[in-house]
């Protein structure tokens, strides 16, 4: 089943333009998204042919069939609940029987978790965001070298460094565990090769040093210390950031990087935009769609607003949900029996509308 059999069947219950034109957030260059629900046919309800969710390819027009939008509705999922509260203006086809269903039926203290639980996870991100912007990792992988020191005197000094100054190689060493230490050993060195020696490291590829068979009666040269707990550190570190900069959007990535403050500022906007949406629920006990505050929000999306502004500015709504939480009149889940009911009621009245 496609969009264009739930037009040519009639099926469409309810039609809204939603995103930033529902938000009162849409520039000159925002698209248009479409969000929609439908019935499915009493056959395929009651068959096989049962399906759930309906999008376009690039997904800015969705359709919700009835079920999963009630089901949906009633784990309080923020977009699901700002299709029930669309603007007038936005709305483009309605059902009469989409009147049964109210977003104040649905609103519970379970908002705090899907609406202000996502914002939370969204500012968790652009930290992590803001932490890779200002701390690039070289392409350049290091190895576990680079993590690897020699005691001298009441200091420490870079193996490479120390292998350097004393014109020795790595694979002329031998290492020997300390007992009761981590991550410290005895350096042998051979300078001809005749006693066989690991090495440090085996290859450049190695995730720890090499141990050796070490005659008794051979001298130490040196002290190592190899930190593995940084290179562990560095090795996860590494791989994050380069499969970020490998699954980037380089358009927004350049925007981000052009205004300068190190965040992405429309998904910050849009989390700004939910903690508000969620602090009016439990100050109303009712949603609101449509922001008071536009120039604020498009400000912080122009990037004009610092990364600690913008973080102050989340924390401070953050508490102000915790507080109007506390003392909010919501029940604490929605009315499963209830709600439930409502669906059965439409599903009688569409499809005993057919059969006549």
């Amino acid at each position: 089943m496609t969009i264009k059999d739930l037009t040519t069947q009639n099926l469409i219950l309810f039609e809204a333009i939603s995103g930033s034109r529902a938000f009162g957030l849409a520039t000159e260059n925002s698209d248009t998204d479409i969000r929609g629900i439908y019935y499915i046919p009493k056959e395929d309800f009651f068959g096989l042919n049962y399906i759930p969710q309906i999008s376009n390819e690039t997904d800015d027009i969705t359709y919700y069939e009835i079920g999963r939008l009630i089901e949906l509705l009633q784990k309080n999922n923020p977009n699901i609940l700002e299709i029930l509260a669309s603007p007038e203006d936005c709305i483009q086809k309605k059902h009469s029987l989409i009147d049964l269903l109210k977003p104040e039926d649905f609103l519970s203290k379970l908002c705090k978790d899907t609406f202000a639980g996502y914002a939370i996870s969204q500012i968790k991100k652009a930290k992590g965001l803001n932490k890779k912007i200002l701390n690039p990792v070289e392409k350049e992988r290091k190895s576990i070298l680079d993590f690897c020191f020699i005691l001298e005197n009441s200091s420490s000094l870079p193996l490479k460094e120390w292998l350097s100054r004393a014109h020795k190689t790595q694979e002329k060493c031998g290492l020997s565990a300390i007992d009761h230490t981590k991550g410290m050993f005895a350096l042998f060195y051979d300078e001809n090769y005749s006693l066989g020696y690991k090495g440090i490291i085996q290859n450049e590829e190695a995730n720890q040093v090499s141990v050796s068979s070490i005659p008794k009666e051979e001298k130490s040269v040196a002290y190592l210390f190899c930190n593995l707990d940084a290179y562990s550190t560095y090795c996860k570190d590494y791989k994050e950031y380069w499969k970020w900069v490998s699954e980037r959007n380089e358009d927004r990535y350049n925007v981000n990087q052009n205004h300068g403050q190190n965040y992405d500022s429309k998904n910050m906007m849009h989390t700004i935009r939910l903690l508000q949406s969620c602090e009016h629920i439990f100050k109303t006990g009712s949603m609101q769609i449509r922001v008071e505050n536009r120039d604020e929000l498009l400000d912080i999306k122009a990037g004009n607003w610092s990364y600690d502004h913008v973080m102050k500015k989340a924390e401070d709504l953050i508490k102000s949900i915790e507080h109007y939480y506390s003392i909010s009149t919501l029940p604490a889940e929605p009315d499963l029996k209830r709600t439930t009911k409502i669906l059965v009621e439409i599903r009688e009245q569409l499809y005993h509308k057919l059969t006549i």
